[in-house]
């Protein structure tokens, strides 16, 4: 997992590395972009967490178009935009963004799917950890749950001053 700006036009704006990371770990939700249908793309919100190494983790239901799309090309971009403020007398906006290029997988093991599932109970639902264990119990075999693997990814944010 390579944390790289090099690509950034606007070399002024890059965003540190430890608030990539902690927007990485503490954003609410990202976009999830694949390649769709005669060239076009697809993207969709969703939540998901970060296993803070090198994967991130989605679930979903086990069939849709995002899965039917990941069979044909696993190669994705994950993006997640973190607190933002309208400068209107600026005609501005601050920002923080994370772009993360990924290669997404369906066909994850039990015990990985388990954890990945226990993690997102954790992030979005903390003080539910004794229900959340019996909700995987009884909605695991309709869960599909998504691992990217992060092979490269950037930040950029905006702050006036």
């Amino acid at each position: 997992m390579k944390y790289s700006n090099s690509k950034i036009r606007r070399q002024d704006r890059l965003l540190t590395t430890e608030l990539a990371d902690t927007l990485l770990k503490t954003g609410e939700y990202g976009v999830l972009s694949m390649q769709a249908e005669k060239n076009g793309g697809y993207g969709i919100p969703i939540s998901y967490v970060w296993d803070e190494e090198q994967s991130i983790y989605l679930h979903c239901a086990i069939e849709g178009q995002k899965i039917e799309l990941l069979k044909k090309c696993n190669n994705v971009s994950f993006c997640i935009v973190g607190k933002t403020k309208v400068v209107s007398n600026q005609f501005t906006t601050e920002y923080q963004s994370i772009i993360l290029n990924c290669k997404a997988s369906i066909n994850i093991s039990t015990d990985e799917k388990t954890n990945a599932l226990r993690l997102l109970i954790k992030k979005y639902s903390p003080n539910e950890i004794k229900v959340g264990e019996k909700y995987i119990e009884k909605s695991f075999e309709r869960t599909q749950v998504i691992k990217l693997d992060i092979s490269e990814w950037s930040g950029k944010s905006k702050i006036l001053k």
